[in-house]
């Protein structure tokens, strides 16, 4: 059996940063095929808004349809929470959670369902 090169094995992920126009979250991707999708609202303990579903599912569509992308990375920014739900604050302030056309849901079903089925 050959075993790999232990400095290679260990090796730091180069990470570039393809966060552009996302409020929410931060989109990276490595020169090593790895994509990582980070929930950016360590402030909130990452809790999902309207937008951030949003962006996570911009995100993963990209990730998932690049084909030098072959593992996707989920994961949250700070040290209190990967993700502790929907925001319910945003939720209180406005009547509900409401879409960019104002129609009252929060797709984290969509999100899920993209999950799923990717491949």
């Amino acid at each position: 059996m050959i075993y790999p090169d232990e400095a290679m094995l260990y090796a730091p992920v180069e990470w570039h940063d393809c966060s552009e126009g996302f409020e929410d979250i931060r989109y990276e991707k490595s020169t090593d095929g790895i994509a990582k999708i980070t929930i950016n609202r360590p402030q909130v303990r990452n809790a999902f808004r309207p937008l951030t579903v949003k962006e996570m599912i911009q995100a993963l569509a990209d990730a998932r349809y690049d084909d030098n992308i072959g593992v996707i990375i989920l994961t949250g920014a700070g040290d209190k929470a990967f993700c502790s739900g929907g925001d319910q604050k945003v939720r209180g302030d406005y009547g509900g959670y409401k879409d960019d056309s104002g129609v009252h849901h929060l797709n984290v079903l969509d999100f899920q369902r993209q999950i799923r089925t990717c491949p």
